[in-house]
């Protein structure tokens, strides 16, 4: 018989249960891995439709997307024709890699349009800035301000806006970082940050110090080890030197939704045995 006391203590120890899951398990399905289609840049242009297959195959079930131009679309393929591939393969390009053109030096709005037609189409939910070309890079300030302006064009589109970063955003101007002017001038409700955790641990910085200082701005995360021999090459998550354990225990706090291996080099034995191997290593390890 169940009594009252019972129910009771029975119902606090599930809660207390609950309660001790790592916080991941409060913010997304444990399915969902991601991969940042870079990883396989030799591959996609030569057979894109044989390369996602082989992606689902290895567990993956979201993508991110780079490369896309408004000449070549996506590899020779439009956004429609690519979003077939992927809906048959049962996969979803949540984010996309969209450099914008030159808007965020002289506010040329060209493709950043052409950029939000195609995200609308693959379905994307981010569109997400990769890189800041080196000769602009002297006034953060004025990128901030051109990332509100696409956020705010991406909102009114039904999309989010991302940033995200390298390791020279970490390097001082006047005292202060281009990441901490850009954590501080742009809209917490226009623009969110992609974390690429290799880049932030291989500039000297720690992620868990911006989660703590910036709670719930980093709705994306890529997640890319390091060599142990030699810190300038990749290699397979939970071969390298890096430690995701602790970051993927805050991720409640760093606000991240969508995560992406990545992998640029340094493949044992090729590139789809890596990213296997990564996936086997978050799903028994991580999450």
């Amino acid at each position: 018989m169940i009594t009252r006391r019972n129910f009771i203590i029975n119902t606090s120890l599930a809660a207390t249960a609950v309660l001790a899951l790592p916080s991941f398990a409060f913010t997304m399905d444990k399915k969902e891995i991601g991969l940042q289609l870079y990883t396989l840049r030799d591959e996609l242009p030569k057979d894109v439709k044989s390369t996602l297959e082989k992606i689902a195959k290895a567990g993956y079930t979201t993508v991110e997307t780079y490369g896309f131009s408004i000449k070549d679309q996506f590899w020779g393929l439009s956004a429609p024709e690519l979003k077939k591939i992927l809906d048959t393969n049962n996969l979803k390009a949540v984010s996309g890699h969209y450099n914008l053109g030159s808007f965020l030096y002289d506010g040329n709005l060209e493709e950043v349009k052409a950029a939000i037609e195609a995200a609308k189409t693959l379905k994307n939910e981010y569109l997400t800035v990769p890189w800041v070309d080196e000769p602009f890079r002297n006034d953060f300030h004025k990128i901030a301000a051109r990332l509100n302006e696409a956020g705010k064009m991406c909102a009114d589109a039904g999309l989010k806006l991302a940033y995200h970063n390298h390791d020279f955003e970490f390097k001082k101007h006047d005292g202060v970082t281009g990441y901490e002017i850009l954590l501080k001038e742009t809209d917490k409700n226009l623009v969110s940050f992609e974390l690429d955790l290799y880049w932030v641990v291989r500039s000297g910085n720690d992620p868990l110090k911006l989660f703590k200082e910036n709670p719930g701005r980093f709705k994306l995360w890529h997640v890319k080890d390091m060599d142990k021999v030699n810190p300038a090459l990749n290699t397979e998550i939970g071969v390298g030197s890096i430690d995701f354990k602790p970051f993927f225990a805050t991720v409640k706090q760093s606000g991240m939704v969508h995560f992406f291996v990545e992998q640029e080099n340094n493949y044992t034995p090729n590139s789809f045995d890596s990213i296997k191997t990564s996936y086997d290593f978050i799903v028994k390890k991580l999450i």
